[in-house]
């Protein structure tokens, strides 16, 4: 059992093979913290700290670096006026979170008033990929590095109720498309014409097919592979399901304004039920036995490098 278990580990951490361990974690400027209510969010930062560099420690190893840098950094936002840094989890509080980083940057004054076209498709904030090689450098050495993460499971089902169970003008004619056709028997005129009505269980067959009709896309990509958590050395680690207190202590910790709060609404299909545990479940339940133990195993470095429970 346990050689099973080192053979899933060590499978997907292959393309980690041949690169530097970042160094360890160096202490974070907690000087612009005010008031003593954030002592228990500061305590778990530090544990999730340790124990994702002490995993990356224990399944990296010491050679030359072969991922093109640019590549490393390519979902990774800068706000340059307070010195951040922030990888883009899709489907864990990315969209308020751009709304916060435009109000930092000056780019607006609430971030209540921030559509969902503007914080998408504005092109207002700058990645880090756009910068030269020397402002990439300078600012992953010397910026405030955060990531925000969310249980695997949970940002999967998240995803699909988001892009094929309400009306949408890409992800029905690209991916709906693709999937209907290649994983639905006797799929009628209709579906393949137009893409929508995706099941979850065809889905999760795009998902877990390594000659996938259409490739991958950022909303279920492992986070692993969208802000390398093990190349990069993240200064601050927050968690979707204690999103709040998490994004209002980094605000802190990087001298944002006082009024400047994290918002709490739901970006879009604000009337929907929350994608929780027990949404996950009853989803899950249209699945195989196989087929969950398959989803789980395409998550499982997430799940582990973030100390989430399996489901």
């Amino acid at each position: 059992q346990l050689s099973d278990q080192k053979k899933r580990v060590e499978s997907p951490l292959i393309r980690f093979r041949g690169v530097y361990l970042p160094p360890a974690p160096h202490p974070l400027n907690k000087t612009l913290v005010k008031g003593g209510k954030w002592k228990d969010v500061d305590s778990t930062q530090e544990k999730r700290r340790s124990f994702l560099h002490d995993f990356c420690k224990k399944y990296n190893s010491r050679k030359k670096l072969r991922t093109h840098l640019v590549h490393l950094v390519s979902r990774i936002y800068v706000e340059d006026r307070h010195k951040v840094l922030y990888c883009e989890v899709p489907k864990a509080g990315c969209s308020n979170w751009k709304r916060v980083l435009m109000v930092l940057n000056g780019l607006a004054t609430s971030a209540h008033n921030i559509s969902h076209d503007d914080v998408h498709y504005g092109k207002h904030l700058r990645k880090l990929d756009s910068y030269d090689l020397k402002g990439i450098y300078t600012r992953l050495n010397t910026y405030t590095k955060t990531i925000f993460v969310r249980d695997p499971m949970e940002r999967l089902v998240s995803a699909f109720r988001d892009k094929f169970e309400h009306p949408n003008s890409y992800y029905h004619p690209v991916f709906g498309k693709a999937i209907i056709k290649k994983y639905r028997h006797n799929a009628n005129e209709e579906a393949l014409k137009t893409g929508s009505g995706v099941k979850f269980k065809e889905f999760i067959q795009y998902l877990l097919d390594p000659h996938r009709p259409v490739g991958m896309d950022i909303h279920w990509e492992q986070v692993s592979k969208l802000c390398y958590p093990c190349l990069i050395n993240y200064d601050f680690i927050g968690k979707f399901e204690t999103l709040e207190d998490d994004a209002n202590y980094f605000l802190q910790l990087v001298g944002a304004p006082a009024e400047l709060k994290f918002p709490k609404f739901k970006d879009r299909h604000s009337s929907d039920e929350r994608t929780s545990a027990e949404v996950v479940r009853q989803y899950l339940k249209k699945l195989s036995k196989e087929e969950r133990q398959l989803t789980y195993d395409f998550y499982y470095l997430d799940y582990l490098m973030f100390n989430y429970t399996s489901p």
